[in-house]
């Protein structure tokens, strides 16, 4: 894996790249040879006084993100390693199984022997409801209006300017982001 590691706010010591690599890499070990990718890693520190770490790792067929706050830099890199690993656990049982099924293998997990990490069971990935609904045209602001009016944290709508598909969601800064389909 290659790091890419950019603070805000805070000079990136070597030290603290260090850390960062050096924690990041025991991901490693859930895969059956280390995934060539770009780990980007941004290290901010807030006017709190908190320290906010983002990692974002794309590999072929998903993505791992997380992101996590806390006064202590440290901290938030064992905090979000921890995350990024429960992360693995969970899509690994599933994304194995799926691959399998295709006959392709673009990210291989390994088999765990350790008996503290344990594998996502495929019952708590099971579907437990459908909802089947219309797609109304509408602007982007219509349908923050219409997420907030319904209590969600994101709404699925056909944008009435390029007629696809759209979602608007809620952040947890409290603003709004859009993902357009393609």
């Amino acid at each position: 894996m290659k790091y890419n590691v950019r603070g805000e706010n805070i000079e990136v010591t070597p030290a603290i790249r260090e850390y960062v690599e050096k924690k990041i890499a025991k991901l490693e070990r859930y895969f059956t040879e280390a995934p060539d990718a770009n780990v980007n890693v941004n290290l901010r520190f807030n006017q709190d006084k908190t320290s906010k770490v983002e990692v974002t790792i794309p590999l072929p067929q998903l993505v791992l993100r997380a992101e996590e706050t806390n006064v202590d830099m440290y901290a938030a890199i064992d905090l979000i390693t921890d995350k990024l690993e429960r992360q693995i656990r969970k899509h690994k049982t599933k994304v194995n199984r799926k691959f399998r099924e295709k006959g392709e293998f673009p990210i291989t997990f390994a088999t765990t022997e350790n008996p503290e990490v344990h594998d996502v069971d495929e019952d708590d990935l099971e579907l437990v409801r459908t909802k089947r609904f219309d797609l109304k045209p509408m602007d982007s602001e219509e349908a923050i209006l219409q997420m907030n009016m319904l209590g969600h944290s994101f709404y699925v709508f056909t944008n009435s300017d390029t007629n696809r598909t759209n979602v608007v969601y809620k952040r947890k800064d409290g603003r709004y982001g859009l993902i357009e389909a393609h």
